[in-house]
């Protein structure tokens, strides 16, 4: 089997329930007809633009700039403030993408290794800024 087809599978199969891990995923890909080895699903998962958020693996999402978005989600903290969660290792990456989107409705922001503070402008504010940010990592 070729690789584009290795590679539609791998798709499919984190589309259609939670893969926990390399491994597991690697033995689903044997038990369907195709040679690999858990150092091969890693370079395909790259290659994917595949991350692991929450312990399911899940695809990132291109940005019209030509960049990756790692997928977050977003809730409330106060009139002011807006949690983001995300994959370990990723909070610093989609916090320095949401500064580069200078929204006006965003203060600040802090990034932790699985956490992002967002500081926002008004509970007005708060609402547009969630909505975006949803949109564009959720």
């Amino acid at each position: 089997m070729h690789k584009k087809d290795r590679h539609d599978t791998i798709l499919e199969m984190i589309s259609a329930a939670p893969v926990k891990s390399q491994a597991e995923l690697a033995s689903e890909l044997c038990k369907r007809g195709f040679s690999v080895t858990q150092a091969s699903v890693s370079r395909d998962l790259d290659e994917l633009g595949v991350t692991k958020i929450g312990g399911r693996y899940v695809r990132s999402i291109p940005t019209t700039d030509g960049g990756i978005a790692a997928r977050a989600s977003f809730e409330t903290a106060g009139p002011y403030m807006i949690v983001g969660k995300c994959a370990s290792g990723l909070a610093s990456a989609i916090t320095v993408r949401i500064d580069s989107l200078q929204f006006p409705e965003i203060v600040g922001t802090i990034a932790g290794d699985d956490t992002i503070m967002i500081a926002v402008k008004s509970e007005e504010a708060q609402s547009a800024a969630l909505a975006r940010l949803t949109k564009i990592f959720g």
